[in-house]
């Protein structure tokens, strides 16, 4: 054969021989030493990715169909493990292990960062369903995202908060106890606790339950406009505290004078204590107003009815700091 057959046929050669292990695609000598491709650990972390997207998006359904908060946790904390778990697949099988002993270099070295965006380049180069993994980390970013976003509806309506103040008590809605049962005057006894809530509303909403008491005449003390509010000496104040939105739960009932020296309503979380018998003012504790008291009245069946709607907003202090009047 005549050299310039030779010569023809060993760049034929050269052209068909595949690039050294050690050259990088663009014919710098590699940095990162190829990793082998791992079809099976990039299909585990695909669908690691896709059950974290679905365990996000029950979570966001079970928040809007008040399930019970073991569910949201457990939906919540699935989806967490799950990507946990997908990324530490790629952290042991995807990701090649590179130790650079050198600090990294700052911006006014060109050569040296080119290094460094070459590692970063050839880091993954033995990926090869990179859009796959790509799709999956989006989707499963995104739902996780919308599920940490979603309690955020909790916190009440953007712009129109006119809804905070609604309560479903109007004048002449029976008062009931938590089976559906009315509450007749007979039935409240001096120095006893009770619970109620508006007939036929939802007992859950903030506005609903209701301490009542019975007290004697003595031991009222009622502005002048709120004279007529507890027939019979029977008195009732919203169930939740104007500290932090927690329940009334505890009645004092003095039998020592002057160690208790009045009647007093308390919240047994931080001890905000108010005065049963004078319009539910507050007399220990963080709470920062005094319990929003309801208007009763007394039908021809004996039945407690309300005389009128809650003399303020029921939940925290903070709920009405607009209709407080602003102070020189």
């Amino acid at each position: 054969m005549k050299p310039r057959n030779w010569l023809m046929a060993a760049l034929v050669a050269a052209r068909t021989v595949r690039r050294p292990h050690h050259e990088s695609a663009d014919g710098r000598e590699r940095i990162v030493a190829r990793s082998e491709p791992d079809p099976g650990a990039e299909a585990l972390v695909a669908l690691l990715l896709v059950l974290t997207a679905l365990a996000a998006a029950l979570f966001v359904v079970a928040y809007g169909l008040d399930w019970s908060t073991q569910a949201l946790g457990g939906a919540l904390g699935g989806a967490l493990a799950l990507l946990a778990a997908a990324l530490i697949v790629t952290a042991k099988r995807l990701m090649p292990d590179e130790e650079i002993p050198e600090l990294y270099p700052d911006e006014e070295h060109p050569e040296e960062q080119e290094k460094v965006d070459q590692i970063v380049r050839e880091s993954g180069s033995g990926l090869t369903r990179k859009r796959l993994l790509g799709t999956t980390a989006g989707i499963a970013g995104t739902a996780l995202g919308a599920a940490l976003l979603t309690p955020a509806l909790s916190l009440g309506p953007f712009a129109d908060t006119s809804r905070l103040n609604e309560t479903p008590w109007r004048r002449g809605t029976r008062l009931v106890d938590r089976d559906g049962k009315p509450w007749s005057a007979d039935d409240i006894d001096d120095g006893a606790f009770y619970t109620a809530f508006p007939e036929g509303a939802d007992p859950d909403a903030i506005a609903s339950p209701l301490v009542m008491i019975k007290l004697a005449a003595p031991d009222i003390h009622l502005p002048p406009e709120r004279a007529g509010w507890a027939p019979e000496g029977i008195l009732a104040y919203s169930k939740i505290c104007t500290h932090a939105g927690c329940a009334i739960a505890l009645y004092r009932n003095p039998l020592f004078q002057p160690v208790e020296p009045s009647h007093a309503l308390v919240c047994p979380c931080h001890y905000s204590t108010f005065d049963a018998g004078a319009a539910g003012n507050v007399l220990f504790g963080p709470a920062g107003r005094p319990l929003p008291q309801l208007p009763l009245m007394i039908d021809g069946s004996r039945d407690l009815r309300a005389a009128g709607n809650l003399s303020g907003p029921v939940g925290p202090a903070w709920w009405g700091v607009r209709s407080r009047p602003t102070s020189s």
